[in-house]
């Protein structure tokens, strides 16, 4: 079993940050032998990088009361019951109705989700105050069963080479599932129609400029032989992966940031566990100047893509 790095505190970290964690000692990940409190410790090891990623934002929690093998269920509505470091704030849904929303502000905010065996953390493409201008974009590259890894790799510089023709820089995530995903950060301009507009028409390029390697069609039965480049995340409401959260997969993999330079020796998706991740987040070259981006989706790039999308 393997041991992650420097976490056997996880319960100081958790009296220490107010958090009353029962049953530390509860394997969740029985391969691995990684306890809850385990996964506390990680958490404070990575916290000075995921938190700018996760603070403010309206989450989904994927939530595993009996461990990653058994029921697993997303939950993004606070429905009572949770510690108070878990915060939340009423979001009007599309139906006009009124849900409220957990989002977090510090360290004891995960701690708190990981109490209530939250395993995987999903984010909005936006915060608060203003939910309706999203931050980032994100394009998750999803292959099908039986494709090599190569593909994925090379979908993955397929698409950065065509965002940074439109100068947009972007970031590579692998997932901790089966894929990588491209993260365009932004300045919080545009409303959600307009990144929705803009990654469908991209993606929709790709498809049909090479529709033997690429389908952004949803459908499980087009994606034979293809890698599925999904947009849908881009929408009000949608939610990916968190930087630096750990996956309910087998194998407690985690989805770590990486960089192009490694993207084309990638071997697979869910490569990093607890001890790799926490070893990476020291790592202050990664994605080192990705929150000093101002790049802005201008009506000039919306229009590229659409014109191309004709």
């Amino acid at each position: 079993m393997e041991t992650p790095v420097g976490l056997d505190d996880g319960e100081e970290v958790a009296e220490r940050l107010g958090v009353r964690l029962t049953s530390p000692d509860r394997v969740v990940f029985p391969e691995q032998g990684i306890t809850k409190a385990q996964l506390v410790a990680y958490y404070e090891d990575v916290a000075s990088v995921m938190l700018p990623h996760i603070e403010n934002r309206p989450l989904s929690l994927v939530r595993c009361p009996q461990g990653p093998t058994r029921h697993c269920f997303f939950q993004r509505h606070d429905t009572g019951g949770f510690p108070p470091q878990m915060l939340s704030r009423t979001i009007a849904e599309k139906d006009g109705d009124k849900q409220d929303y957990f989002y977090i502000t510090e360290l004891a905010g995960l701690i708190a989700g990981t109490q209530m065996n939250a395993l995987e953390w999903h984010i909005w493409g936006s915060r608060f105050p203003d939910i309706e201008k999203p931050d980032r974009l994100v394009f998750d590259i999803d292959p099908d069963e039986g494709l090599d890894f190569s593909a994925i790799t090379s979908a993955a510089t397929d698409i950065r080479d065509r965002l940074e023709a439109l100068d947009l820089k972007s970031y590579p995530l692998v997932s901790g599932g089966k894929g990588i995903h491209v993260v365009v950060p932004l300045k919080p301009e545009r409303e959600w129609p307009d990144a929705k507009a803009f990654c469908r028409a991209f993606v929709q390029n790709m498809a049909e400029a090479e529709p033997d390697r690429f389908t952004a069609n949803l459908s499980k039965a087009q994606r034979k032989g293809r890698v599925f480049l999904d947009y849908l995340r881009n929408e009000r409401g949608s939610t990916a992966i968190c930087p630096w959260s750990v996956r309910s997969r087998q194998g407690a993999p985690v989805a770590v940031p990486v960089s192009w330079g490694e993207v084309p020796k990638l071997k697979q998706a869910n490569g990093f566990s607890l001890k790799a991740a926490a070893a990476r987040a020291k790592d202050k070259d990664v994605w080192a100047d990705y929150f000093k981006q101002r790049q802005v989706l201008t009506a000039k790039m919306l229009k590229a893509v659409a014109a191309e999308d004709t």
